[in-house]
């Protein structure tokens, strides 16, 4: 971790700002950079890595371990089809590829340089407020500073990891989605709770380079926030790659002793080398919330409006997980540069959440945009509603994959759509495009598909909404 002048104590009592960030990950680095850039005396406290859970601990790091679990599975393939080959995994290399080039051996110095670059400065420490757009820093290096901000406080800590109240597991050696990034081998075993989009990919990943992974979920399906078409498309992904899937099951007890891990699922006890937690995630808010006149909900999530202004209590904003809306990176940046154009006065698009792309990255990816069939059914739309799988890409180049759309039948628009397959992620890139931008499927029909691609199978599945004449 780098550390700046900034650090230091000694100044006034009580400093005037412009503007004070708490919270430098994704959201509020960019909120931070874009005010600096603009003139603006801005001050950003972090007491982590400036950077956010992302660069470190989550979409870098996860993806380059995804992307040479994929290499592994494709080399397995050449056997019997195109050649042969011997597969042997070290999951050392990739490790040392994590520590080296995806973060740096989790130093944060060039983040600082890319944001003091921008003429915002930081603190380093934890930031609480104590009074109306007045935050308190408590310095890492020791003793404290107080900030006043004349503009305004925008608030971006994010989430941790949500640790359940599962009997014996807090005083074990339990892994989160930090500890299993620095880890320098593949365990023999593991098992993972959670089959949100972070369990998944890190029980695939790790199955592929010959850990014996079990999962466990409690919801009857994986990812359960997505359509429910693209759980069974996932798991029987993962049991092909030798990953036991447990559904509809709850973790009821944790041990470990010199052997390992025993983890007690019902009747069964489950014993592995390592436990992996990836139950979901939890806001970051004893931020002395009440100090400003906030209201601090149970969830921790914060209630904005369309400008990123914490509603009720003028002069402080929020961008990033803790508005609720989503814990992306791709929508903290976003927000950022809402909250950026309101704090100086500009005028600009609101926020808008109805195209917020969401993809998992496993194989095959699982990417959805906008309203699920159930969320638009839920909102009263009279929703058409069109299934089809993905169909090939070229002679014989067949997968497992599925494309689902969802419309609102009285505008004849596309509100939400779901692609499992290859480059899943790609592909939902047009969808994103519809969703926003309401693009009647009627005209969607009339573009040109191009063949031999994954993303035709969308052609298919919007004649099947039946919101068109046959083209």
């Amino acid at each position: 971790m780098s550390t700046t002048p900034e650090d230091e104590v000694g100044t006034p009592e009580v400093e005037e700002v412009d503007v004070v960030v708490v919270g430098l990950g994704p959201g509020g680095e960019t909120v931070a950079g874009l005010l600096g850039k603009a003139g603006k005396d801005v001050v950003g406290v972090e007491e982590r890595l400036v950077g956010g859970e992302c660069p470190f601990y989550g979409c870098v790091p996860s993806k380059m371990l995804l992307a040479e679990a994929r290499r592994l599975a494709e080399a397995g393939r050449v056997t019997g089809r195109c050649g042969e080959a011997d597969v042997v995994p070290d999951f050392a290399r990739v490790a040392q590829r994590i520590r080296e080039e995806a973060t740096h051996g989790w130093d944060d110095g060039e983040y600082v340089e890319r944001l003091t670059g921008t003429g915002a400065r930081l603190l380093r420490g934890r930031g609480r407020l104590v009074g109306e757009r007045t935050v308190e820093v408590t310095l890492t290096a020791g003793g404290t500073r107080t900030l006043r901000a004349r503009d305004g406080v925008v608030l971006a800590t994010g989430t941790e990891p949500a640790v359940p109240p599962v009997d014996g597991l807090a005083t074990t050696p339990y892994w989160t989605n930090h500890e299993v990034f620095q880890a320098t081998e593949a365990p023999a075993s593991m098992v993972v709770v959670g089959g949100g989009p972070i369990g998944v990919e890190l029980a695939q990943a790790f199955a592929r380079f010959g850990t014996r992974v079990t999962l466990v979920e409690g919801a009857e399906r994986l990812l359960s926030g997505e359509e429910p078409e693209a759980g069974p498309v996932l798991e029987a992904a993962l049991e092909a790659d030798g990953v036991t899937v447990l559904l509809g099951q709850h973790v009821d007890a944790v041990r470990h002793d010199d052997d390992g891990f025993t983890v007690t699922v019902g009747e069964e006890q489950l014993r592995a080398e390592r436990l992996l937690v990836a139950s979901g995630r939890r806001a970051r808010a004893d931020l002395g919330l009440e100090h400003a006149g906030i209201e601090v909900p149970d969830s921790g999530l914060l209630t904005t409006d369309e400008h990123l202004r914490v509603v009720g209590s003028p002069g402080h904003w929020a961008v990033g997980d803790l508005t609720g809306e989503g814990a992306y990176t791709h929508l903290a940046t976003a927000q950022a540069r809402v909250a950026a154009r309101a704090l100086l006065g500009r005028d600009g698009p609101a926020a808008d959440y109805r195209a917020v792309p969401r993809v998992t990255y496993t194989d095959p990816e699982v990417a959805g945009v906008g309203l699920t069939e159930e969320q638009a059914r839920e909102r009263g739309l009279d929703v058409a509603v069109a299934t089809g799988d993905l169909g090939a890409r070229g002679w014989l180049e067949r997968t497992d994959g599925l494309v689902k759309l969802v419309a609102d039948r009285a505008r004849g628009v596309l509100v939400g759509g779901t692609v499992v397959g290859p480059g899943a992620g790609e592909v939902l890139s047009m969808l994103v495009v519809a969703v926003q931008h309401e693009l009647p499927v009627r005209d969607l029909l009339r573009t040109v598909f191009a063949y031999p691609t994954w993303h035709r199978a969308v052609e298919t599945v919007l004649h099947d909404l039946d919101l068109a004449p046959d083209l």
